[in-house]
């Protein structure tokens, strides 16, 4: 199985289209209001000394970040764009950056084999994949962590569509860095509050924590407060494998 050849053109497009600049992206937040917080979340319950995949990595920025707390930190993302800004942005080489559809089975096995069990980064990915992609998804969750890995998943609640509206519906209309994910084809979170706990324990995975929180986002409001998305996370294992 592989996403629709229309929502990877929309990603393909967005990245193209876009500089590769920290920042730059909606989402794209410093990681001391995403990644490093969200790990102080999952490293109780995670092995430290295995590697870390960032999923939907982007341009990057939480994968480099990552880097810092993990001894080796791979970003993926369905975009061959992506990818390419991600690895320039790595001057240092801290980190790995790879293509990868999610969705495609035989090739998340490739790389859980070639890297063994990983710890899982995954910030806002199930709400932008198209609903029949979802399970898939969460499989490669579970496929990377096995049984000794752990996986940090946060995803936007339905709630943050209202925040997504009223961020639109300002005198200037929508910030700029709104208007290219309000494009239809990027579904902005269109997942439901139960889905994403339902497909990830679907795919064999356990909650060990959970609890609200909100995603910083790179624009503001007219009045100047910074957009922050309502937003659900989750700490996961995987199940033993079957002797």
């Amino acid at each position: 199985m592989n996403v629709s050849e229309g929502h990877r053109e929309a990603w393909e497009g967005f990245w193209a289209a876009a500089s590769g600049a920290p920042g730059e992206a909606l989402w794209d937040a410093d990681p001391s209001l995403a990644s490093v917080p969200h790990s102080k979340l999952l490293l109780p319950y995670a092995d430290a000394s295995l590697p870390v995949v960032d999923l939907g990595c982007g341009n990057g920025t939480q994968t480099r970040a990552l880097a810092t707390l993990f001894p080796r930190a791979i970003g993926v993302d369905l975009s061959h764009a992506a990818i390419g800004h991600a690895r320039r942005a790595d001057t240092e080489g801290v980190a790995e950056f790879a293509r990868l559809d999610l969705v495609d089975g035989e090739a998340v096995r490739a790389l859980h084999e070639r890297i063994g069990d990983t710890n899982v980064y995954m910030r806002a990915v199930i709400h932008q994949s198209e609903p029949g992609a979802r399970p898939a998804v969460a499989a490669a969750v579970a496929e990377l962590v096995g049984e000794k890995g752990r996986a940090f998943v946060t995803e936007p609640t339905p709630a943050a569509k209202d925040v997504i509206r009223r961020a639109a519906a300002g005198p200037g209309g929508p910030p700029p860095k709104l208007r290219r994910p309000l494009d239809p084809r990027l579904k902005p979170a269109s997942a439901t509050a139960e889905e994403v706990p339902e497909l990830l324990r679907a795919a064999g995975l356990t909650v060990l924590a959970d609890g609200d929180t909100a995603l910083a986002q790179t624009e503001y409001l007219p009045d100047g407060t910074r957009i922050e998305l309502p937003a659900r996370w989750l700490v996961l294992a995987g199940a033993p494998r079957a002797a």
